[in-house]
């Protein structure tokens, strides 16, 4: 069984997140892709709404699309949510699942500052997607792409290929793959929504519609 993983505050989620999710659902044909809202993170996150809001935003955008699914379980944690425990609970949960955790480059970049980051990559493979205004060649400076020459990724990154992938530690494959760059963001939504201007078609209609009906990003959290 292959699952996938997109985890994040979703504040809120858009379209951004969406089509990368379907694309790399469509290109890995997981059993399931699961979004996982993030419950009380270790970072600092400005206007983060509650967590509440922020799962019943996501489970409304997913409506429609059998192949995702959605995860309370960082919702269930008390205290502050790890994504390595939270791997640690699906692994138990699904015992002969393959995960495949999905992020962007800057958040791959930003692993050796996560909680027991090598046990994480016991647990998941990982598909690092692209992110306007960041380059795959970026990835020879983290420490899980020792072996890769820049160039390599460089290529990667300048051709038309969308897919490579390289080993990482324990057996564990990382994926880098490109996907339609649609340049959206959760905090250009946020201010748009605090001076009073739309935000339709940068997300799902019942999502701008949650957003208003709780008068959420209205002012400062």
């Amino acid at each position: 069984m292959k699952i996938g993983i997109l985890g994040g505050t979703f504040n809120p989620i858009h379209y951004g997140h969406l089509r990368a999710a379907q694309e790399v659902q469509e290109s890995f044909a997981f059993d399931k892709l699961l979004f996982i809202p993030s419950g009380e993170t270790p970072f600092k996150k400005p206007w983060l709404v509650n967590v509440r809001y922020r799962y019943e935003m996501t489970k409304a955008a997913l409506k429609g699309n059998p192949a995702f699914g959605i995860s309370d379980i960082e919702i269930k944690t008390r205290g502050t949510s790890y994504s390595v425990d939270t791997l640690k609970k699906l692994a138990d949960k699904h015992k002969n699942a393959d995960f495949f955790f999905i992020l962007g480059i800057d958040a791959f970049l930003d692993l050796p500052k996560w909680k027991q980051p090598l046990t994480l990559m016991e647990l998941t493979n990982f598909i690092v997607i692209s992110r306007p205004g960041f380059s795959f060649a970026a990835l020879t400076s983290s420490p899980y792409f020792t072996n890769v020459q820049k160039k390599t990724l460089k290529r990667f990154n300048e051709g038309k290929r969308k897919e490579i992938y390289f080993n990482i530690k324990k057996g564990r494959k990382a994926f880098l793959y490109r996907v339609t760059a649609l340049d959206i963001s959760a905090s250009r939504i946020r201010s748009l929504v605090k001076t009073g201007k739309r935000i339709k078609y940068l997300l799902p209609d019942s999502v701008e519609s949650y957003i208003i009906s709780h008068k959420l990003y209205t002012r400062e959290e």
